[in-house]
């Protein structure tokens, strides 16, 4: 009991934000990032290489909702041009589907392969699950609660120059 004493009084020494964290996967995540988004009160951003109609068609039923309370929705994704045909198709329909439900869509050139979301500049969630087009592959994404975690996130999310 005395060396957890000691540890937590060096995190408090050295200013280290303590984090609250867990692991979904491709099932367990959906229905915790939705809820997490329908409890947002200024921002969502979502980084998402890939695009899916069907899941533009999810993310787009939740923030129509969640953008009359003044929340801001965000993503950022690959340039389609960049996707194979049938990729491309589907992610210029997904980008359709987004802007007409609000969300401001952020096209890239870089071939960025990150798979994050932002929410509230608090909650982070990171890993291998493409969030918007995510369908029968097993992955991993991970939930943490830190401001300082999200604002080291944001800034990898800048274009280079």
């Amino acid at each position: 009991m005395t060396r957890r004493l000691a540890m937590f009084s060096l995190f408090r020494r050295a200013n280290i934000e303590l984090l609250y964290s867990d692991l979904y996967d491709e099932v367990s995540f959906y229905p915790h990032f939705f809820k997490d988004i329908k409890r947002a009160r200024k921002s969502i951003l979502i980084e998402s290489p890939y695009l899916t109609i069907r899941r533009a068609e999810q993310l787009a039923s939740v923030a129509a909702k969640v953008s009359r309370k003044g929340v801001s929705i965000k993503v950022f994704t690959r340039y389609p041009g960049h996707h194979t045909s049938r990729l491309r198709t589907e992610a210029e329909e997904a980008i359709g589907i987004l802007q007409t439900s609000g969300i401001r869509v952020f096209i890239s050139h870089d071939l960025r392969h990150r798979k994050i979301a932002i929410i509230d500049n608090t909650v982070l969630y990171e890993g291998s699950l493409n969030i918007l087009s995510q369908s029968k592959s097993r992955e991993v994404m991970r939930r943490t609660i830190s401001r300082r975690l999200c604002k080291q996130m944001l800034t990898f999310t800048m274009p280079h120059k």
